[in-house]
């Protein structure tokens, strides 16, 4: 009866090590993740700024006018 008890409760404790190993590893992956999510996001804005700069220019280098910006040409 002792050895089963004995068994149970090795048994018992490697698993409450191996889940407080995997808990461990989760909340590392969640902090990696949390992460990454950040840099894309802000990656995504950037890129973004820079699709608008770029159409800004784009328009400019085929002589277009944003309207308002210049005087029209019978002034």
């Amino acid at each position: 009866m002792e050895d089963k008890l004995a068994v149970l409760s090795a048994r018992v404790d490697e698993l409450e090590t191996r889940l407080a190993f995997q808990e461990d590893t989760l909340a590392q992956l969640n902090d990696v993740i949390a992460g990454q999510d950040a840099n894309l996001r802000a990656l995504v804005t950037a890129l973004r700024e820079l699709g608008d700069k770029y159409r800004d220019l784009s328009f400019e280098a085929q002589g277009g006018n944003k309207g308002g910006q210049e005087k029209p040409p019978h002034y």
